[in-house]
């Protein structure tokens, strides 16, 4: 989760942006701003942006896109390494 000021530099999107995101990442992250923005409906990431995280359920995928983006020159970009599965055990969300 994200709060105050970083919850509002961050974008928003949905989880079928996501999936279509992730099915295509490298395509995705190779558009131009203008065109993420009119496929996605979001602001395009920027390559020195530090609010990037990729995150899955066991953190398989989340590191394949980490690859991915830092191939591409995303290279402040992160990845939460136990994913969703981890956090939810550690925030009792189970």
């Amino acid at each position: 989760m994200k709060c105050g000021e970083a919850f509002n530099k961050a974008s928003v999107v949905t989880y079928s942006q996501l999936k279509t995101m992730f099915a295509n990442l490298e395509e995705s992250l190779k558009l131009s701003p203008e065109g993420f923005k009119d496929k996605f409906k979001v602001k395009a990431p920027g390559k020195d942006d530090d609010n990037i995280v990729f995150h899955c359920r066991s953190g398989k995928r989340g590191a394949k896109a980490l690859d991915i983006s830092r191939q591409l020159g995303f290279s402040r970009a992160r990845h939460y390494k136990g994913g969703y599965s981890e956090w939810a055990e550690k925030n009792g969300e189970k």
